[in-house]
């Protein structure tokens, strides 16, 4: 009698198990579907990346319009940097999907790869965001506008439609990217910001000039989300995915009057909006 008694516990146990095992399937088979319509929604990607922005910085900054977007789309704090947190290092991981022992670059200011590549592709580099699209959809038009210099060499130039070297002026960065939105509505827009990077090194994180930098950035960001908004009102249904992310976080001092002006392992920000 207790044998078939735990028998049926048993049964009764595992068909409890297949039951929720059913339904989380059946879920994620929705969640699937569902990311598969929406991104077929997605005609216009705008990807920005902004040097040297910590996560640890959101809360006390002044950033409206970051924030506007954060409460309607996913976002995370939690997202970390690859080692080493250099320049060259991280926007190359950003841009290629890979880390530095597969691309290859190593050094702040990487040109070239320091170690060999595991692979290329027929533009002589690692693969990168821009020779999949071109790969993928011959006809869609891409865009790259940057404000670091060093940017120039971790893209396949030859992939890219409209290339734009902003000489560390952000203004000119966002402004240029703004127009070219406007204008030529790439597939594909990524704009790099220096700021607040180069406030962090000069001055330091936490201090008062960073909070400021900061909400400078938040201003070229609005500048971007009002021609994504003026483009979505003028051209239905056009739909525009804006995602924005920070590259080499810098690692802070447990004592805050000692300011960390160098690279580190640390938290980054990162979070996607969907505009339709």
């Amino acid at each position: 009698m207790g044998e078939k008694t735990d028998c049926f516990i048993t049964i009764e146990l595992n068909y409890k198990l297949m039951k929720k095992f059913l339904k989380s399937t059946l879920v994620l088979l929705c969640l699937c579907v569902f990311a598969q319509a929406q991104s077929k929604k997605i005609k216009h990607v705008v990807l920005i990346g902004c040097d040297g922005f910590g996560g640890y910085a959101l809360p006390e900054a002044n950033m409206p319009n970051l924030k506007a977007l954060m409460a309607n789309g996913p976002w995370t704090t939690q997202a970390r940097c690859v080692l080493p947190s250099s320049s060259a290092v991280n926007w190359a991981s950003l841009l290629m999907g890979a880390g530095p022992t597969e691309h290859g670059y190593t050094e702040w200011d990487s040109k070239v790869p320091e170690i060999p590549s595991i692979t290329k592709t027929s533009y002589g580099l690692f693969p990168g965001i821009f020779s999949v699209i071109r790969d993928q959809k011959k006809q869609a038009k891409t865009a790259i506008v940057y404000s670091w210099s060093g940017i120039g060499y971790l893209f396949e130039k030859e992939a890219v439609n409209i290339i734009v070297s902003g000489n560390d002026k952000d203004d000119f960065c966002a402004d240029t990217t703004a127009a070219i939105i406007k204008k030529e509505k790439p597939y594909f827009t990524f704009l790099h910001l220096d700021e607040p990077d180069g406030t962090g090194h000069s001055i330091g994180h936490r201090t008062p000039a960073y909070y400021k930098q900061l909400e400078l950035v938040d201003q070229r960001i609005g500048k971007i989300v009002k021609q994504l908004k003026m483009q979505v009102l003028l051209m239905k249904p056009l739909s525009w995915l804006l995602p924005i992310m920070a590259e080499k976080v810098k690692v802070m001092a447990v004592n805050h009057s000692m300011r960390c002006r160098s690279h580190g392992l640390s938290r980054a920000l990162a979070f996607v909006k969907t505009t339709n």
